[in-house]
């Protein structure tokens, strides 16, 4: 029986890991995005989404990886 008084082990809320890490939008400040096309990567740069990106040697969209 859980007890409510925050010790003992989780109860199975909260366990799924947050934003952080990933390929979804929202994934963290580190990383790379890769292009679906030709598999270049470059670094994530914060504050500018994968999929806002091009990629650098041949012009599709990026995709977090």
């Amino acid at each position: 029986m859980p007890r409510g008084d925050g010790t003992g082990p989780p109860t199975g809320r909260g366990q799924r890991g947050g934003r952080m890490g990933g390929n979804r939008p929202g994934a963290g400040p580190s990383g790379n995005c890769v292009c679906p096309s030709c598999g270049e990567k470059v670094p994530h740069r914060r504050g500018t989404p994968c999929y806002d990106m091009n990629c650098p040697k041949c012009g599709t969209k990026m995709v977090r990886g």
